[in-house]
């Protein structure tokens, strides 16, 4: 099984100066929990933003809705290709610790976005109790930070 059997084509976007606010509208307006930050002209990606985010690193912070989304979003996320198989997205969001791994092409622009619930939809054949385990590796706690 590919990436491109499971992932939700041609996501929304948003650029680095696209505000918080913005970003909450488009999170609302496409029903989804993160979107994918692209390069105003070469429409690359260079980071991701979710809910979250806008929550704890806006919000509680102190941060309003102005902010632009650069001072939110992870940078450089880990990416997959619509050819690798499922098995490396796993890989990815374990690995990363994360639940949404953009796919982008040979330029580096998403053209979909693989989320957790659609690993689990995907491996409902493995039974449950081995769904449980790949979805228990993705969302193991990391380390506390140390501040």
């Amino acid at each position: 099984m590919k990436v491109r059997d499971i992932m939700t084509a041609n996501p929304a976007t948003c650029n680095p100066e696209t505000t918080a606010e913005q970003v909450a509208r488009l999170l609302e307006q496409h029903d989804c929990g993160a979107l994918p930050v692209v390069e105003k002209e070469s429409q690359r990606l260079i980071g991701m933003v979710t809910d979250r985010d806008l929550a704890i690193r806006g919000l509680a912070h102190g941060k309003g809705g102005d902010t632009p989304v650069r001072e939110l979003m992870t940078p450089n996320p880990a990416t997959v290709r619509e050819t690798d198989g499922v098995e490396d997205v796993e890989k990815v969001m374990a690995r990363q610790q994360v639940r949404r791994v953009p796919v982008v092409d040979d330029s580096g622009r998403p053209v979909g976005l693989v989320a957790q619930a659609d690993l689990a939809r995907e491996r409902k054949d493995l039974g449950n109790k081995q769904v449980g385990k790949v979805l228990e590796s993705i969302s193991e706690p990391a380390e506390p930070v140390r501040r």
